[in-house]
């Protein structure tokens, strides 16, 4: 059945299911070629018309991705001239030359710099007693002859003198680690392969790094590397379990060098003094199913620097999280002690140590909060000894921003919202002051006042409230005639933040209104959140998404026939399965990198990530964990009806969700799609998961899906 390959039509069927429909002045969608592939697991029996796609070396692959980049590009060239009214309002409103809050680092301070016309970043600092700027990275020169480039680490020695960094040039999340001389401009002879994380230890020789596998790029090695040292780098660590990844990471007082290893559900930490980095990790408490801690440490006085406590953020008593702390000399379970109890109704999402204070990341009620914890006081409880940083909007996001001096009396945070643009504080944890070093510019008069956002509850079917974030311009009607585009993710327990976007502007000001729907299976209540939304409790997610798009057309945000919906990724996973649920719901549906072949993927374990997302989604080699997941799989669960218009992008390079995920996907449903509506496929060719690196390409790629949703609505202008 397979047919002659030196056919230039190769990657066409000449037999489809289904006519295609005719598009634009008759133009006809690519019908790739049905290569029936059996599979028989558990006594079901599935057919994969489509696994061909899979072998990125066959030209027939890529001769199909580019007809269906031609043809998406065909059936939206009428609206170039829209993307690109598009591109130039939302590059309108960039301050092309700009440069971030610099932050302060033993003598130095660093920032990254933009300029008008390049790309990329350039990465920079300058001595605080001198002003002349040493460039340390310019990614537009690293760029050059590349299609993409992405940065990983940025770690400089204690003495200042190197740098150890690692990019990617191919979007395939695979880093190339190198070091810098900084009092030279020459690169040290050496190049190390697939690093995921890097550490110095203090005497600024001994470098720790983490490599991944080639085959599955689990993280599971970590080496020892001694600057000058002719031999091969020691190997000091592997991860066998492959459910687990590891990172390295050095402690914010400088103090230990920390080896952390985790799954979905499960970690544990091992420890060595950074000033003796030829010694042996210790651990500190082994792995137990369920149980995952996380460690900072606080060396109570200057006089010993590895002395004083660990403070360790565990679930042990709690899926919220409880803080303990336990003596850095010898941190024995036994000897934790508690410091802030298990709150159920507040996640403890993360814990910073400062000389004077803690900073303490709590979510509560789907709102993330800044807790500042003062360390030199006496009070009854740490509780007792804190402040909580307040906000007034009803939704926002907040997190900790760069912090790398341990020293510090103040904290730097960010905020923002769907109407506060990105604003970089210092908060004066002696005064409680707050200082506001930058907000980001946003050019051609933006006026907050001409916005509103409002905080709301969606009604799941047993009877769970989900929280909805929505923003819209004053003069849109609220009458259930306004389009309306909801986003959503609800996996891994991560939370959707509430963020600010100029180019979301030129959605909001063409009559759009815009809601994130903070589905279960994310993390925005907290760890049980996550875990209302995973295994075999994955659909509420899909019905929470769906329940939260009916209650916002029930209350008048959008028209019943104007409902856009978009997700990425995992949230493409939710795209195709509600898609698959209640296609006659929405209108359109922007989908990138998405996650839909979800039981082929599981079932093949030489797969990049997927043993590890075992804990997320089930093994299918287990019949009850296959079944329920073949029970909302996108690409399985396609059938002969209507679905809404669809534009799906990948990137040729992804290794989170393979580029033949989506291209499957597209391929069976336009052979099973009994309506009228468009459905596109576009490829990145030089990219991977998170699309173009460049700024101005990513502009253009967002100009593109605006012009598909906006067109899609009848809005052309």
């Amino acid at each position: 059945m397979t047919p002659d390959s030196n056919s230039t039509a190769a990657h066409l069927s000449p037999d489809a299911a289904v006519p295609a429909k005719s598009g634009p002045a008759g133009l006809q969608p690519p019908l790739a070629l049905r290569e029936p592939v059996e599979h028989v697991i558990h006594s079901d029996r599935r057919v994969d018309h489509y696994a061909w796609l899979r072998d990125k070396k066959d030209p027939r692959v890529v001769s199909y991705l580019e007809a269906e980049n031609a043809y998406a590009d065909a059936y939206l060239k009428t609206t170039e001239p829209f993307q690109s009214r598009l591109y130039h309002e939302m590059l309108g409103r960039i301050q092309q030359t700009d440069l971030t809050v610099p932050y302060t680092l033993r003598g130095f301070e660093y920032y990254t710099r933009t300029v008008e016309g390049q790309q990329y970043s350039i990465y920079c600092r300058t001595a605080v007693r001198d002003s002349a700027e040493q460039v340390l990275l310019d990614l537009n020169l690293l760029a050059e002859n590349h299609s993409f480039l992405g940065v990983g680490i940025f770690e400089v020695s204690d003495d200042n003198s190197f740098l150890a960094y690692s990019t990617d040039t191919t979007g395939f999340r695979q880093y190339t680690l190198e070091i810098k001389n900084l009092q030279d401009p020459a690169l040290l002879p050496l190049r190390i392969e697939r690093v995921t994380s890097a550490a110095w230890s203090s005497d600024n020789r001994t470098l720790f790094y983490v490599v991944e596998d080639e085959t599955t790029k689990r993280s599971h090695q970590l080496y020892r590397h001694v600057l000058g040292s002719n031999g091969p780098d020691t190997l000091l660590y592997e991860e066998k379990d492959e459910r687990f990844h590891i990172d390295v990471e050095r402690s914010r007082s400088g103090a230990y060098i920390f080896l952390v290893a985790n799954s979905h559900t499960t970690s544990e930490v091992r420890y060595l003094r950074a000033d003796t980095p030829s010694l042996q990790f210790q651990l500190i408490h082994g792995r137990l199913d369920d149980h995952e801690y996380y460690v900072e440490h606080h060396p109570g006085s200057s006089a010993d620097p590895a002395g004083g406590v660990f403070f360790i953020r565990t679930n042990d008593a709690g899926r919220t999280f409880r803080l303990m702390t336990a003596p850095a000399v010898d941190p024995v379970r036994p000897r934790w002690h508690e410091v802030i109890p298990n709150r159920p109704g507040v996640m403890l999402s993360g814990v910073a140590a400062f000389r004077s204070h803690l900073l303490l990341v709590e979510r509560e009620e789907g709102l993330p909060h800044l807790r500042i914890v003062d360390l030199t006081r006496e009070a009854p409880t740490a509780l007792a000894a804190s402040i909580r940083i307040n906000f007034a909007e009803p939704a926002y996001n907040a997190a900790l921003g760069a912090n790398p001096e341990f020293e510090a009396t103040f904290v730097r945070f960010t905020y923002e919202s769907f109407i506060t643009p990105r604003s970089v504080f210092d908060l004066d944890v002696r005064t409680g002051d707050r200082i506001l070093r930058k907000q980001q510019p946003v050019l051609g008069g933006y006026d907050p006042t001409l916005y509103a956002s409002e905080r709301l509850h969606a009604m799941a079917s047993d009877g769970t409230k989900i929280p909805v974030s929505v923003v819209y311009r004053h003069d849109t009607p609220r009458d259930g005639s306004a389009p309306l585009l909801l986003y959503g993710y609800g996996s891994y327990g991560i939370s959707m933040p509430v963020s600010f976007s100029s180019n979301r502007l030129s959605l909001l000001d063409r009559g759009l209104i815009f809601a994130i729907a903070h589905i279960r299976g994310g993390g925005e209540l907290g760890k049980p959140w996550h875990d209302a939304g995973r295994m075999y409790r994955k659909m509420n997610t899909f019905t929470d998404f769906i329940a939260c798009a009916e209650d916002l057309i029930a209350l008048g945000f959008a028209a019943n026939n104007k409902l856009i919906i978009e997700g990425g990724s995992a949230g493409g996973l939710l795209m195709g399965a509600v898609a698959n649920l209640r296609p006659n719901l929405f209108r359109a549906v922007v989908s990138h990198v998405p996650f839909v072949d979800v039981l082929n993927t599981m079932l093949d374990p030489t797969l990049p990530l997927t043993v590890g997302e075992y804990e997320e989604w089930g093994n299918p080699q287990r019949a009850e964990d296959y079944f329920y997941i073949k029970n909302y799989c996108p690409y399985t669960r396609l059938d002969r009806k209507d679905y809404p218009a669809m534009l799906i992008k990948t990137g040729l390079n992804d290794s989170q969700v393979m580029y033949w995920e989506p291209a499957k996907y597209v391929a069976k449903l336009r052979t099973l799609k009994t309506d009228g509506n468009v459905l596109l496929l576009k490829t990145n060719m030089g990219a991977g998961h998170g699309g173009a690196s460049g700024r101005y390409d990513y502009l253009k790629e967002i100009a593109f899906d605006y012009a598909f949703v906006l067109s899609e609505l009848g809005i052309y202008q």
